[in-house]
C-alpha cells in the first residue's frame, strides 16, 4: 500500500523495536524468575539464551517483515503463496490480538497504582494483598483504568508510523531509561542493599537445574516479544539501509539491560526489608513492593512517595510501548486487508480488544467462578497465547526461514544485498535450522506441562 508508512530514522527503528520488546515482562516477570531461580546464575543463562535463541529468531522475523513490506499474514502469503505457512501469519496476528486483550487490563493496574502513588495513597501501611484483590475484583474500576491506557495507545497508533509509533517511542524509551537509572541509584542507597546486589552478582551454579535453564530460555523468548507478529510488522516499516543484525542486537541489549536493571531496582529494596521473600512471585509488584517502599523509606517518607511513583511510571511506560506494538500488529492487518483507513482500523482493534478485556477483568471478580478447562477467561487467554501459540510460532518461524526460504533471499536481506558484511551467516543458518527449533520445542513442553 502506498500510504502504509515507514520509520524515518535508524534511531527510531531501534527505539520502536526496543519498545516492543521492553514490557511488563522485563520489570515484572524477569525479577520474579530471577527470585525463583537463584539470582545471578539465572541471569547468566538468560543472557546466553538471548544471544543464541532470541537474536536468531528476531533476525528471522526482521527478514520476513522487511522483504515483504506487508502485515504479518500478507507477508507469509507473499513468500509462500498457496501454502499452509500462511497460518503462521494468522497465528501471529491472533496472538497479538489475544495478548493485547488481557495485557491492557494489567496495564490498567499499573496506571491505577501510579495514580495511587500520585495522591500518596501507597504511603499508608495496609494489607496490600486485600487492597489489590479488592481492586481487581471490582467490576468497573479496573476496566476504566484499562480503557484510559487503551485510549493512549489508540491515539498513538492512529497517528501512523512516523508521527505515532516512532515519535512517541523517541519520548517514552529515553524517559523509561532515565527513570530506571534514577531508581537504581535510589535502590543502591537503601540499607541492606548490598545483600540484594550480592544475590544478583554472585552466581551460585549449584542451584542450576534443567528447570532453571528452561525457565531462562522461556523468559528470553517471551521478553523479546517473539512470534507475536509485532517485530515482523515493525520490520515491514524498515528502510533498505536498516542493518537487521545490528538492530536485533541493539534491541536485545536494551531489553536485557532493562530487565537486569529492574532486578537492581527491586532486589536491593526487597533485601533492605526483613521478612520479605525474594521469590514472592507475581504478587511482588502489586502486593509486596508497596509495603517495601513504605518500610525501606520509613525515615524519609517523601523518598518512598517519589520512589513508588517513579516505579509505577516505569511500569506504565513499559506497558504502553509493548501495547503499541501488539496493537500495530493487528491494526496493520485490518488496515491493509479490510481496506479501511488507519484510524478506522485502529478503532476496530481498540474496541474489540477492550470488549474482550472486560471479560478478562471480570474473571477476577463477578465471573471468577466461570471456568473453561478449569481456567478463568484471563488464564485461558494467557495459556493459549503464551504457552501454546507463541512457542509453536517460534518453531514455525525457524523452520520457515531456515528450511523453506531461499538461502540467497535470507542472505540478501541480512547483508542488505551484499553491502553489509556478515561473517556469521552459516552459523546463523545452523542455529535457526537446528539449535533454536530444539529450544522452541523444549520451551513448549516446559510451558505446557510443567509451569
Amino acid at each position: 500500500m502506498k500510504d502504509r508508512g515507514s520509520f524515518g530514522s535508524k534511531f527510531g527503528v531501534i527505539l520502536a523495536s526496543a519498545g516492543s520488546a521492553v514490557g511488563l515482562g522485563n520489570v515484572w516477570r524477569f525479577p520474579t524468575e530471577v527470585g525463583n531461580n537463584g539470582g545471578a546464575a539465572f541471569i547468566i543463562i538468560y543472557i546466553l539464551c538471548v544471544v543464541f535463541v532470541g537474536v536468531p529468531v528476531m533476525v528471522s522475523e526482521f527478514v520476513i517483515g522487511r522483504h515483504t513490506h506487508a502485515n504479518t499474514i500478507s507477508a507469509y502469503s507473499q513468500l509462500a503463496p498457496g501454502t499452509w505457512w500462511r497460518l503462521q501469519g494468522v497465528s501471529g496476528v491472533f496472538v497479538a490480538f489475544l495478548i493485547l486483550s488481557y495485557y491492557i487490563i494489567i496495564s490498567g493496574w499499573t496506571f491505577f497504582y501510579l495514580t495511587e502513588s500520585a495522591i500518596n495513597s501507597l504511603s499508608v501501611s495496609r494489607d496490600y494483598s486485600a487492597y489489590f484483590n479488592d481492586f481487581v475484583s471490582n467490576p468497573w474500576e479496573p476496566v476504566i483504568y484499562a480503557a484510559i491506557v487503551m485510549l493512549m495507545v489508540h491515539v498513538i497508533i492512529a497517528r501512523g508510523v512516523q508521527s505515532g509509533i516512532e515519535a512517541f517511542s523517541k519520548i517514552f524509551m529515553p524517559l523509561l531509561l532515565v527513570i530506571i537509572i534514577v531508581l537504581v541509584g535510589c535502590s543502591f542507597n537503601m540499607p541492606g542493599s548490598s545483600e540484594g546486589l550480592r544475590f544478583l552478582l554472585q552466581p551460585d551454579f549449584s542451584k542450576v537445574t534443567p528447570s532453571v535453564v528452561l525457565s531462562a530460555m522461556g523468559q528470553a523468548f517471551f521478553s523479546l516479544s517473539l512470534a507475536m507478529g509485532c517485530l515482523c510488522t515493525y520490520a515491514s516499516y524498515f528502510g533498505p539501509d536498516t542493518k537487521l543484525v545490528k538492530t536485533a542486537v541493539s534491541v536485545s541489549v536494551i531489553d536485557t539491560c532493562v530487565a537486569v536493571l529492574s532486578g537492581f531496582i527491586i532486589f536491593p529494596a526487597v533485601f533492605s526489608v526483613q521478612g520479605v521473600e525474594v521469590n514472592a512471585g507475581p504478587g511482588l509488584v502489586f502486593i509486596t513492593l508497596p509495603n517495601v517502599f513504605i518500610m525501606a523509606f520509613h525515615n524519609v517518607p517523601v523518598l518512598g512517595y517519589i520512589f513508588s511513583g517513579l516505579f509505577y511510571m516505569l511500569l506504565l511506560l513499559a506497558a504502553v510501548t509493548s501495547a503499541m506494538s501488539l496493537h500495530e500488529s493487528v491494526t496493520a492487518y485490518v488496515h491493509e486487508v479490510v481496506h479501511v483507513s488507519r484510524r478506522t482500523a485502529s478503532s476496530i482493534v481498540s474496541i474489540s480488544c477492550m470488549l474482550l478485556g472486560v471479560t478478562c477483568s471480570l474473571s477476577f471478580g463477578l465471573w471468577s467462578d466461570f471456568t473453561i478447562f478449569d481456567m478463568t477467561i484471563f488464564d485461558l487467554f494467557d495459556f493459549v497465547a503464551s504457552k501454546i501459540l507463541m512457542p509453536i510460532g517460534g518453531l514455525v518461524i525457524c523452520l520457515f526461514v531456515g528450511w523453506y526460504l531461499d538461502k540467497k533471499l535470507v542472505h540478501d536481506e541480512i547483508t542488505n544485498q551484499g553491502t553489509v558484511p556478515f561473517r556469521f551467516f552459516q552459523s546463523f543458518i545452523f542455529l535457526i535450522r537446528y539449535v533454536v527449533p530444539v529450544a522452541m520445542t523444549l520451551i513448549f513442553v516446559n510451558e505446557l506441562l510443567f509451569r
